[in-house]
């Protein structure tokens, strides 16, 4: 399950600020609310029309798409994925994905003398691929922000990603262009990047390729071991480890490897047709080695399932707890609307003895109608030890949410997003007291 802290209402708050009515409430009153698959009551209306939330809870734009950051650069579309990262009492960095494609056409000129330099990759007429990263720093104390610039430039449809122990993003390519495929890009893509939360200006775009060149969608690392877990965002993908050689220095290189169900191989986790996995059976793991990593032919997936790695439906956000990780997979189950992984690793996780106390895989969530959850996407694990999912699914009806899981399992909805596009990029302050979201497009960064 989910990690149970206890829970003291006087060191930690849930959330968006404006918690003054609960905070009263008890702490058996409070347990009972959290544990409650109603959550925290109705949504009510947004006056402003763009996220409903529960009475008592409140929010405030941090950043908006085309306001002018520090470095004169327009705050760019398409933000997802985000982390963020403590620097002191008062201040955080919000490291931020910018899930924007390879230009068909010859693009806006801004970014060229400017960010050529640092870019990872450019198009054909040498301007910039706009893929990337922003940098936000925020005081959570006056709520204001310090300062706001592009730290990463060059890359393709950086969706998700993940936060290090050593305080940096891993921000993934959800794409494999590259120029012998005819894309206007001269480099091959599908890569992952690290992002310092500090430093105010870009930084150079150097791709960690000992972590697989695949389709991409979010990281994150086991602090004990230095493990990074991958997810990929395919019908048939995988999930993969990356275990480094040296621990806080991926760039240094590393194991690609892919996780089997032990005693079942080429497992089908999907439940597409038959029901192969139920809900919260353990299955014991191992985990294969994968050769020719850089993938020139997209093929990494294919080549792991057929050493029998098992199969996953759209892998995407993924977060550590405690001593254990979720990761959403967008259209799995029998009614395909998603489904939440639980993965905890082997204390003798990426070592000799790992087989004799396997790390264990289990299914946490399945959808089994649109209204309890539909097409979950990125995650985050709040102080208390629920889940909220970030749902991305675009129907007639205007209704992607934040969903809550409590350690139970059950759902309930968080926040409503009016607008015709989906929450992106949950994580909470270290406080505790504010969460972090983006809406996708047009670009608003919310507390």
């Amino acid at each position: 399950m989910v990690s149970r802290r206890q829970f003291n209402i006087g060191l930690i708050a849930l959330a968006f600020s404006g918690l003054s009515r609960h905070l009263s409430a008890n702490s058996a009153n409070l347990s009972t609310l959290l544990a409650s698959s109603k959550g925290y009551g109705p949504l009510l209306d947004d006056p402003n029309g763009l996220l409903d939330l529960p009475q008592g809870f409140s929010y405030h734009v941090v950043s908006a798409l085309d306001d002018i950051m520090d470095d004169g650069l327009p705050v760019p579309d398409r933000a997802d994925g985000m982390g963020c990262i403590q620097l002191d009492d008062d201040r955080v960095a919000l490291v931020r994905n910018h899930e924007l494609k390879v230009p068909k056409k010859a693009q806006n000129q801004t970014y060229t003398e400017i960010t050529r330099p640092l870019a990872y990759d450019t198009d054909r007429n040498g301007a910039p691929l706009p893929g990337g990263t922003s940098n936000i720093i925020y005081n959570v104390k006056n709520k204001q922000v310090e300062q706001q610039y592009m730290s990463l430039l060059g890359t393709v449809r950086n969706c998700a990603g993940g936060i290090t122990p050593w305080n940096t993003w891993l921000t993934c390519e959800e794409s494999v262009a590259q120029p012998s495929q005819g894309d206007n890009v001269n480099k091959e893509h599908g890569y992952v990047f690290e992002v310092p939360a500090t430093g105010g200006a870009l930084v150079e775009a150097k791709p960690i390729k000992a972590m697989g060149r695949f389709n991409h969608e979010a990281a994150c690392i086991d602090p004990r071991t230095g493990i990074v877990y991958l997810t990929e965002d395919r019908g048939d993908s995988l999930f993969y480890r990356y275990i480094p050689k040296q621990p806080g220095n991926l760039h240094a290189g590393g194991k690609l490897q892919a996780l089997c169900i032990e005693g079942a191989e080429k497992f089908d986790t999907r439940n597409w047709e038959a029901p192969a996995m139920s809900m919260h059976s353990q299955l014991a793991c191992r985990w294969i080695d994968l050769e020719d990593v850089e993938s020139p032919n997209d093929d990494l997936r294919k080549q792991g399932f057929q050493k029998g790695a098992a199969l996953f439906a759209r892998g995407e956000g993924i977060h550590w707890a405690e001593n254990e990780m979720f990761f959403c997979c967008t259209n799995g189950g029998k009614a395909k609307l998603g489904q939440v992984m639980r993965y905890v690793p082997s204390s003798y996780e990426g070592t000799d003895k790992e087989s004799t106390a396997p790390g264990q895989l289990s299914l946490f969530v399945e959808s089994p109608d649109i209204e309890t959850f539909n097409y979950g996407d990125n995650i985050t694990v709040s102080p208390n030890g629920h889940l909220i999912v970030c749902e991305d699914q675009y129907t007639d009806e205007v209704n992607n949410q934040l969903k809550g899981i409590t350690p139970e399992g059950n759902v309930y909805s968080f926040a409503r997003l009016r607008w015709q596009t989906e929450p992106a990029g949950a994580c909470f302050s270290a406080d505790g007291k504010t969460l972090f979201v983006n809406v996708y497009s047009p670009t608003r960064t919310l507390a």
